[in-house]
């Protein structure tokens, strides 16, 4: 069932894991055009803009909180705070990118294939894995600040 090659933890993790179950969640029609569209960022990759509190890893569970980042950031100052040793981080530390492709999104906005970049995006920390905080708190709270700042769209790039 899971792939050999794993290392043994992962696959005693991924056995003895206690997967939740979601609710499926009716597609939402874009309201505008794509090239008429707000869009923002929203990454799991732990990413923080300088001088703000980091994302706590030792917290039982995983940090379930977030973190803005704003539109005009130089995101190869972010630091990054991830908890997981899953992932090879090598990628994103060379170009943060990889996990937060603001620097694609600008040049998508320059071209006129979206309307603007959000003036805020995202960051929360992965490997959450007590997430009813995430779920009841803050979540809400996010979603609440992008439609505060009339996005669109929210293009979720996962680590």
């Amino acid at each position: 069932m899971f792939p050999a090659d794993l290392p043994l933890r992962y696959r005693f993790l991924l056995r003895t894991y206690r997967w939740r179950r979601a609710d499926a969640v009716p597609a939402a029609r874009l309201r505008v055009p794509l090239a008429d569209a707000r869009v923002a960022l929203v990454t799991s990759a732990g990413l923080v803009m300088p001088g703000d509190t980091p994302f706590d890893l030792a917290m039982k569970g995983g940090d379930w909180s977030y973190r803005t980042i704003d539109g005009d950031a130089d995101i190869a100052g972010l630091d990054m705070h991830h908890k997981s040793d899953a992932f090879d981080g090598a990628p994103i530390a060379a170009d943060r990118n990889v996990a937060f492709p603001l620097d694609r999104l600008r040049a998508l906005a320059a071209a006129g294939e979206v309307g603007s970049v959000a003036p805020h995006h995202l960051s929360f920390m992965g490997s959450i894995t007590l997430p009813e905080h995430l779920l009841r708190e803050s979540a809400p709270a996010a979603a609440d600040l992008l439609v505060a700042d009339g996005v669109d769209v929210a293009l979720l790039v996962p680590v």
